[in-house]
């Protein structure tokens, strides 16, 4: 996406944060093989699919700008004070030019950042001051010539990050083959995942390595120790030091309704809505569960839930 965005891979390494340390030559391996090894296409587009709208929302306005995009910016003076309005016109009569993720705000966030960083066609760059006349550490930073920065390598340097790259990142896959053997209703979630219901599974709290079924009617969250235990361990997921042992309950009502009731120190985020202790909060199907840094999402066995509501109502079940 952003490749075709920008038409430059290295300008995609220069302006994109990755997860991990990537060199050029890197990216370009992992595009070839996007574009053209159909079994590592096959598995990304699957795993494309299985994100969540918001997470694909997120990536997307995250998108790099394109010239054309800059120019059109551009036309706009850096003298004057526009509004949202400006911008969204601008969407309204040039959807051919911008992306169609951008939006008049994050318009108007970039044209601020050209005009601080004097990008604008309308505006002049200062003559930088002679090394008598600096003034302050900024202005003597920006003396230093980054090209030079850049130019001098030590390949010593470099091929001690490489292999150190390399280790990491055969521990990241040497511990990401480790996660199927957990088998304590917790399945590893591949580029092809198997499905998520079936019928004993009410629902299903999935991560980005793991996924958590909930089988029956109430369970607890929070992290696993030597002498207390917990249905749902989020140290499967992740770094887990912040939660607490005994982090929230979640629990199915007769009338199909689940509720998150907060307990540990830390406040559970639902959909952006923290959740102090003391509290709980109805979780509707795709809901985001943050909690301390680990971020999930709730799905809903809806054909589960609808036979149990069906039953309540004939047996007339208070909620």
């Amino acid at each position: 996406m952003v490749s075709f965005q920008a038409n430059d891979l290295r300008t995609v390494h220069r302006g994109t944060k990755f997860s991990c340390r990537f060199t050029v030559q890197e990216l370009q391996q992992r595009w070839y093989a996007l574009l053209y090894d159909p079994s590592v296409s096959r598995v990304a587009v699957a795993a494309m699919r299985n994100l969540h709208p918001e997470l694909i929302a997120n990536v997307q306005s995250r998108t790099l700008y394109s010239k054309a995009e800059e120019q059109l910016l551009g036309t706009i003076k850096s003298t004057s004070q526009p509004g949202l309005e400006v911008f969204q016109n601008l969407l309204e009569h040039n959807p051919h030019i911008l992306y169609p993720a951008r939006t008049a705000k994050a318009l108007l966030t970039h044209w601020q950042l050209m005009k601080q960083y004097h990008l604008l066609p309308d505006q002049t760059v200062q003559s930088l001051p002679r090394g008598e006349h600096v003034l302050n550490f900024s202005d003597a930073e920006e003396l230093i010539n980054d090209t030079e920065l850049t130019e001098t390598q030590d390949e010593i340097l470099e091929q001690e990050l490489a292999v150190a790259d390399r280790h990491a990142k055969k521990e990241i896959r040497h511990l990401e083959n480790e996660l199927g053997r957990w088998q304590v209703l917790v399945d590893s979630v591949t580029g092809i995942s198997p499905p998520d219901f079936d019928n004993q599974t009410l629902a299903v709290l999935r991560g980005r390595l793991v996924r958590y079924l909930m089988r029956s009617r109430e369970i607890t969250v929070g992290r696993s120790t030597h002498d207390h235990s917990v249905d749902v361990d989020l140290s499967l997921e992740g770094p887990a030091w912040k939660v607490s042992r005994r982090q929230g309950t979640i629990r199915l009502r007769n009338n199909g309704d689940f509720f998150l009731s907060s307990e540990g120190k830390r406040a559970i985020y639902v959909d952006g809505r923290p959740i102090l202790a003391g509290n709980k909060y109805r979780l509707n199907n795709n809901s985001v569960v943050e909690i301390a840094g680990l971020r999930f999402i709730f799905l809903v066995n809806q054909d589960l839930i609808s036979v149990i509501r069906r039953e309540a109502a004939k047996m007339n079940l208070q909620p």
